[in-house]
């Protein structure tokens, strides 16, 4: 099939990426030019593991090509998917300007009928205003469908080419776009829900809710469990077993992040109160997350006695999970700025994600070439990020550089028993 991705992020990328690679011809369409000229050589603009061999295959294949013309992108297309970010402003609504935008400019270039996909998350009702936006435009047929993604950032190409399930919603029970995007995901073999718009919307935002719910909950969990010398790895483990529950996102930490919980737990909480309901176990979560963050700099500053001016600070992870170089919402980011406003001085150090962070923090740290260097002279050393590297150090050197051994393990990836026997003095998050 021909197909149409408009916005190259995070989603956009490796939807169309995964497409070409499933045989269909993929046109990407972004309106950052510098952005499509890197693609068009082959240079992926986001990290996630097998992007750039698959982006370079499917290139040589002409499978797929970039463009800044959404006149040209649509054209052949059959299916056009919007890909585009919704941020959340500043009182935590989803903002569609975005999405709204390609809606009103896909009014003014279509010539024929095509099926139009909301893949970017957004809040229910987006589907009937997109059909609003492009039938201002446009006077001819066509059919909106919501088809929310579920990938995570770091596994998305597995998680797009094997999924859980997949979500379609339709604006009616008859529309010709149900076979045509029946016939789309035939070859995977995942369960079909196939619903109207605004259930399918709903889908997407009650999914990351309640998974943020879980790492909320696991975070009080093991805080308790840090004044009554439970080990919090142990309780999710007794928890996660039971099959009502499961064992995934029971890793306690410094709280979610990322460009998706954040902002759909916001965005969700903001159109439950918009629709005259009061979301508080959403409004509690949201509470928790951020907490959370305030309870990791309150260890580092009980390791040290209570003194952070001019303590330094080693910080090993940058991005708000391993495995990506998104920053946005990152714990890492916060924790670091919560330090700093107590006067420690902080220098960093992640595998990916450096140079992003360079962009939010800017000269405020100082940033180190590995894990070594940017523990050397430091009182405490905050594990920030669950890099797998991060494991495997040599902490018989890393003790040796540092100035006094004191480790804030925020991401539990260390067994205490074993640091502490080492020498250090290790925290972690209800250990």
């Amino acid at each position: 099939m021909k197909l149409a991705v408009i916005g190259t992020g995070y989603v956009g990328l490796g939807v169309g990426v995964c497409f070409a690679d499933l045989g269909h011809k993929v046109t990407c369409v972004d309106v950052d030019k510098a952005k499509i000229t890197k693609l068009k050589k082959g240079i992926p603009t986001i990290y996630e593991e097998h992007l750039p061999e698959m982006l370079k295959k499917n290139l040589n294949s002409g499978r797929i090509n970039f463009t800044t013309s959404l006149s040209e992108g649509i054209k052949d297309a059959s299916i056009v998917f919007i890909a585009v970010g919704t941020p959340q402003d500043k009182n935590g609504k989803a903002d569609l300007r975005y999405v709204l935008q390609v809606a009103r400019d896909l009014g003014k270039n279509l010539k024929d009928y095509k099926v139009i996909v909301d893949k970017s998350t957004v809040p229910i009702g987006t589907g009937k205003m997109v059909r609003e936006m492009v039938a201002k435009g446009y006077k001819g047929k066509f059919d909106v469908v919501s088809n929310p993604e579920f990938q995570r950032e770091g596994t998305a190409i597995s998680d797009f080419l094997h999924p859980d399930r997949i979500v379609l919603g339709f604006e009616k029970p008859n529309a010709p776009a149900i076979e045509i995007m029946k016939k789309l995901y035939a070859p995977f073999k995942a369960p079909l829900v196939i619903t109207n718009l605004e259930s399918a919307e709903m889908i997407k935002y009650a999914a990351n809710s309640f998974l943020a719910l879980k790492i909320s909950f696991i975070n009080e969990i093991a805080n308790i469990c840090d004044n009554y010398e439970a080990d919090v790895k142990m309780v999710a483990k007794g928890i996660g077993l039971d099959s009502r529950i499961g064992d995934k996102f029971l890793d306690p930490g410094p709280g979610y992040g990322g460009s998706c919980f954040p902002k759909d737990v916001s965005a969700l909480y903001y159109f439950a109160r918009a629709g005259g309901y009061w979301f508080n176990l959403l409004e509690a979560v949201m509470q928790i997350n951020q907490h959370q963050r305030e309870i990791v700099v309150a260890k580092i500053k009980n390791i040290l006695d209570g003194k952070l001016q001019d303590k330094k600070i080693a910080v090993l992870g940058l991005a708000f999970k391993s495995h990506t170089d998104d920053v946005r919402e990152s714990p890492a980011i916060d924790i670091i700025t919560l330090l700093q406003k107590r006067g420690a001085k902080i220098k960093a150090y992640d595998p990916i994600a450096a140079n992003n962070a360079r962009k939010v923090l800017g000269k405020k740290i100082s940033y180190a070439g590995d894990p070594y260097l940017c523990a050397k002279g430091s009182d405490v050393l905050l594990i920030a990020t669950d890099c797998p590297e991060f494991k495997n150090l040599s902490w018989t050197k890393i003790k040796r550089l540092m100035r006094t051994p004191n480790i804030m393990d925020a991401r539990n990836i260390l067994e205490p028993a074993k640091i502490r026997e080492m020498g250090f003095k290790y925290v972690g998050i209800g250990r």
